[in-house]
């Protein structure tokens, strides 16, 4: 399915004043990729990227709860009006993979909940067909093409920045309709 879910705005929350953004997010327990996008005139900016990380050697509730945290205070930094994130999906046998991810999804939900900040959810598959016109693009396809469509000279790295500012890209239509 490459439709988007989106969770609305709970009751009460108002959006924030100030610049139109998006915060993408590709979520991993051990990486998370993030991407602030800003809406100009010319089209997104990326504002900043980088990698949330938790300790691998603590028990999974205090990585998850790091993530969350992490998550947490990129929506209060940078105010988003939107959160972008991919989908879990299971990938052949390793559905422990798959449950640590949507661990780690969870706290992401967590936070933009608690925040008052839409999500929208988006299957991998979709993202790679928006991004490259693909759904099945490899990692340096995905990189070249964001860095394209963003202006930049140099190609996101991490690879999980990357597929963050191709969350965000995904959405960016609808953050511009909030902006007008």
């Amino acid at each position: 399915m490459n439709k988007a879910a989106v969770l609305p705005l709970p009751a009460g929350a108002e959006q924030t004043a100030g610049p139109a953004r998006c915060l993408g997010l590709d979520p991993g327990l051990n990486r998370t990729g993030y991407a602030v996008l800003e809406h100009t005139p010319r089209g997104p900016r990326l504002v900043e990227g980088g990698v949330l990380r938790s300790n691998v050697d603590d028990p999974l509730a205090v990585r998850v709860a790091e993530i969350g945290g992490g998550v947490r205070e990129l929506i209060r930094e940078f105010a988003p009006r939107l959160i972008a994130v991919e989908q879990v999906f299971a990938h052949g046998r390793n559905y422990s993979s798959s449950l640590k991810l949507a661990h780690c999804r969870g706290a992401i939900l967590l936070a933009a909940g608690e925040e008052g900040v839409p999500v929208e959810a988006l299957a991998p598959t979709a993202i790679k067909a928006r991004a490259c016109g693909n759904g099945r693009a490899n990692k340096a396809q995905m990189q070249r093409s964001v860095s394209t469509e963003l202006g930049l000279k140099d190609v996101l790295e991490p690879n999980d920045v990357a597929d963050a500012a191709a969350a965000a890209l995904c959405v960016f239509g609808r953050l511009r309709a909030v902006a007008a």
